[in-house]
């Protein structure tokens, strides 16, 4: 099983966070932020991860700390739980609609961790949720987890179908990437012979 646990303590957040790739899509936990929780089911439904969370957050400030630290953690459990990489398909990619909303992820399990993010929110809040830190999860967990993430809105008008949708379509785009490639059993997917 491609499995990992992760433990953050700092002065804003006290995380413990499971990943397991090879799960059935199940979300159990509590981020302390409704919206949050709400797409963490949702990406983990979707990647067919299982995702277990705890989370003491500074939300008398806001769920900035919260939002950015769970990135940290989930994109260093991925990398973890990933291990070695070989066998994969390494490359994922998924055009998701969402009701109005259109979007585009793709991901390649590189090892060089990098967000490129178009996705224009028109609300400032959605729920508890400030719109702006959709990106911050995603670059945090970009960053972490060493994977060149891009994500692109290309229709929508309404926010929560547009976040939706993009923590729907990264999510597909992992689980394509994260596959086993029965072609390459044991290879590491690149001519240079690692990847980093």
């Amino acid at each position: 099983m491609r499995e990992a646990s992760i433990k953050r303590e700092t002065a804003e957040t006290k995380i413990n966070l499971t990943l397991n790739l090879d799960g059935s899509g199940v979300f159990q936990g509590n981020s302390g932020c409704g919206f949050l929780n709400h797409m963490l089911t949702l990406f983990a439904k979707h990647a067919s991860f299982d995702l277990s969370l705890s989370c003491k957050g500074d939300a008398e400030v806001d769920f900035h700390h919260t939002t950015e630290d769970i990135g940290i953690c989930l994109g260093k459990a991925f990398s973890q739980a990933l291990g070695d990489k070989k066998g994969i398909c390494r490359y994922g990619d998924r055009l998701l609609p969402m009701d109005e909303a259109l979007i585009l992820s793709a991901v390649d399990l590189s090892g060089r961790g990098g967000l490129s993010m178009d996705l224009e929110i028109p609300a400032e809040k959605v729920g508890d949720f400030d719109t702006e830190l959709c990106e911050e999860f995603f670059a945090a967990f970009a960053r972490e987890a060493g994977v060149t993430l891009h994500i692109r809105k290309l229709a929508g008008k309404n926010s929560h179908h547009i976040i939706e949708g993009a923590f729907k379509s990264v999510a597909r785009s992992l689980c394509a990437a994260i596959a086993i490639d029965a072609r390459r059993a044991g290879e590491i997917p690149s001519t240079k012979g690692v990847l980093g």
